[in-house]
């Protein structure tokens, strides 16, 4: 590189990262970078914040703040921002190992309570009546107990359920997502923005410190 010459760095923040709480935010954590060889190593280990527990688990660090750091450190350097305009930090303790009699209470909860609400829709809309019909309809004869159709009717049921949620265990029959992870996905970005929205708020007040008493 020429003399003079004005090195530019591109720069795309991720949307979200976790680190080990206490850690320090580093900008190799929180972003991708594209620079001179010369100044990526530094450029990666460059610190963004160092979270106290005080701030809470969840920090957020604006696209502003990370060129201000490294207009700091590199004042030579032309920073090329592509991406988001911020990062969601979540500070996350050591995980633990899931215990065993929690994940077999939780799924006899569910289990036994999926079960009745199936139970109670079909006494609702008297699915057994309807059953017995559908039988008589068929084959002709009136049975009070058509259990080779009720055996059918449940594993059919189960069938679709699995076929509707994309998924048995860990095993998932196509890259689509599943309704449930849809959701999911949905809930995490609306607290995201939620959280976002909060930490700025957070921000402009401890700015302007004097603006809360003149209201």
């Amino acid at each position: 590189m020429e003399k003079g010459t004005i090195s530019p760095v591109y720069l795309r923040l991720r949307k979200q990262v976790k680190l080990p709480i206490g850690a320090p935010v580093r900008l190799g954590d929180i972003a991708r970078i594209l620079a001179d060889p010369r100044y990526e190593k530094e450029l990666l280990g460059l610190i963004m914040d160092r979270p106290e527990y005080s701030d809470g688990n969840l920090i957020v660090i604006d696209m502003l703040q990370v060129i201000a750091c490294i207009r700091r450190k590199f004042p030579s350097l032309k920073v090329e921002v592509l991406g988001e305009p911020h990062v969601l930090v979540e500070m996350i303790t050591r995980e633990k190992k899931p215990s065993i009699s929690l994940f077999v209470l939780v799924w006899l909860l569910l289990f036994f309570g999926a079960g009745l609400t199936i139970m109670n829709f079909h006494a609702d809309v008297s699915m057994p009546e309807v059953q017995v019909r559908i039988v008589e309809m068929i084959t002709g004869e009136r049975d009070e107990h058509p259990y080779l159709f009720q055996v059918a009717y449940s594993v059919g049921l189960g069938l679709g359920m699995i076929i509707f949620f994309n998924h048995l265990f860990k095993k998932k029959w196509n890259e689509e997502p599943t309704p449930l992870e849809v959701e999911m996905y949905l809930y995490q970005e609306n607290l995201n923005q939620y959280v976002i929205a909060e930490e700025y708020e957070k921000m402009r007040r401890s700015e302007a410190p004097g603006e809360e008493k003149r209201h």
